[in-house]
């Protein structure tokens, strides 16, 4: 039995992740006629020729993600059993996504919830040369190392695992502070909150927690970096300078994964320290009635 991976491309087609999920299955396109046209048409038809019924497959997205594990069933992928997961539309006469490799997700490998996925870990990641292709046979890992990897909640990400605009979080944060810790209420100093710092930009959000100290939260769309602790640590020694307390906090507020690398812990130990925290994007919805 082989291990796969095979790219699902979410980023062009919205939805595309939860329609292999229903479908019990992965896609790729290529439709007869257009085939001849792509690069790379070749070594996907090869790579399909030698899948097997058994064999192992991984729904994977951009930036080291993957969606589930699956066990092949059955191949659907010559010309005539073309069945696009996206529908036809104007730009597309007859759909993509139509050549099917069916399997049985492994619903007890990764998140419960679906519309959660896993950001493989530095050391769990998969070669340059089967993160390029649309199919690759996995050779870097084997399928217990990406189970593992797969069951470690600390690796767990939401599909959408950030807001489009970090403003938008920013924004909530400094409405409801209480709800990053509790105790943090506004900076009551409009001067000092819309201080510009030498790099012309503002702070993301300014609080005082429940002993009067100066909070300043930095919010990131994905995973921290060494060079965010430093950007936010600026702010916190110019602030320092500004107000004369020597006790002012930074907090960075992430959409990554759990899992931090090695070397963001060790920067964010650093002083001023820097405290590190995830958050998780959730919209509820209820009905509206009238009168």
């Amino acid at each position: 039995m082989k291990l796969w991976k095979i790219h699902c491309m979410e980023e062009d087609f919205p939805g595309l992740w939860h329609r292999l999920y229903k479908h019990q299955c992965v896609a790729i396109g290529w439709r007869l006629g257009d085939k001849t046209k792509e690069r790379g048409w070749a070594r996907v038809r090869n790579a399909l020729s030698r899948i097997a019924v058994g064999d192992y497959v991984v729904a994977a997205l951009k930036r080291n993600r993957v969606g589930r594990i699956g066990q092949v069933t059955e191949l659907k992928v010559s010309d005539n059993d073309w069945n696009p997961l996206v529908p036809k539309s104007k730009d597309l006469p007859f759909g993509q996504m139509g050549r099917r490799i069916q399997v049985r997700w492994d619903l007890t490998c990764g998140p419960t919830d679906r519309h959660f996925i896993v950001l493989l870990p530095k050391g769990s990641r998969l070669a340059a040369s089967e993160l390029r292709p649309t199919i690759a046979e996995i050779k870097s890992l084997r399928l217990d190392q990406l189970r593992d990897a797969m069951n470690n909640p600390e690796n767990w990400v939401g599909l959408l695992g950030h807001f489009k605009y970090e403003r938008a979080l920013s924004d909530y944060i400094s409405a409801y502070p209480h709800h990053l810790e509790d105790g943090l209420v506004p900076h009551p100093d409009l001067k000092v909150r819309e201080k510009v710092f030498p790099d012309r930009k503002r702070l993301d959000v300014l609080l005082l927690d429940h002993k009067d100290r100066p909070v300043i939260v930095e919010c990131k769309q994905g995973e921290p970096t060494v060079k965010d602790l430093k950007q936010l640590r600026q702010y916190m020694r110019s602030l320092q300078k500004e107000t004369g307390r020597k006790d002012v906090r930074g907090i960075l507020v992430h959409g990554g994964s759990r899992n931090l690398r090695h070397e963001v812990v060790k920067a964010a130990k650093l002083a001023p320290t820097v405290e590190i925290v995830q958050y998780h994007l959730q919209v509820d919805f209820a009905g509206s009635s009238v009168g």
